[in-house]
């Protein structure tokens, strides 16, 4: 069970800067191609699209105009987007040399819904989850 998504297992995590192509642009990080489709405004994911950090990529993607069905589609973007990401033979290699081993997205930020805040314990692991489905699908 892996519980941060650092060091060697930084690969994991949404800020790990690999640029890639969604969706017709270009993103440092999967956490910019995420929080860019949160929203259907074209000058807001520009904007999501171009910040210099990942932190700001998320911080932006609290102000965009939310798409109406972004609680509907959330999880599904997330695992496109995973896709897109580990489609790289280098990342891909990594993911499955993980082998069986849960992956847990923990934090200390408190974000339960995608991962597990580890000072309280609770969580549900929806990006460990998505990790988990993809690497079964890639083996």
């Amino acid at each position: 069970m892996y519980k941060l998504f650092s060091g060697e297992f930084e690969f994991l995590c949404n800020f790990y800067k690999y640029p890639f192509e969604y969706e017709g642009r270009t993103y440092p990080t999967s956490e910019h191609a995420f929080q860019a489709a949160k929203t259907l405004q074209e000058h807001e994911k520009d904007g999501v699209a171009g910040a210099f950090s990942p932190g700001l990529a998320k911080k932006l993607g609290r102000r965009v105009q939310l798409r109406p069905d972004w609680d509907l589609i959330k999880n599904d973007v997330m695992y496109d987007i995973l896709k897109v990401k580990f489609s790289n033979d280098f990342l891909k290699k990594k993911l499955l040399e993980t082998g069986d081993m849960e992956l847990i997205e923990g934090n200390t930020w408190g974000d339960t819904y995608w991962g597990v805040d580890l000072n309280s314990g609770i969580g549900q692991n929806h990006l460990g989850k998505l990790l988990m489905k993809l690497r079964e699908e890639l083996k």
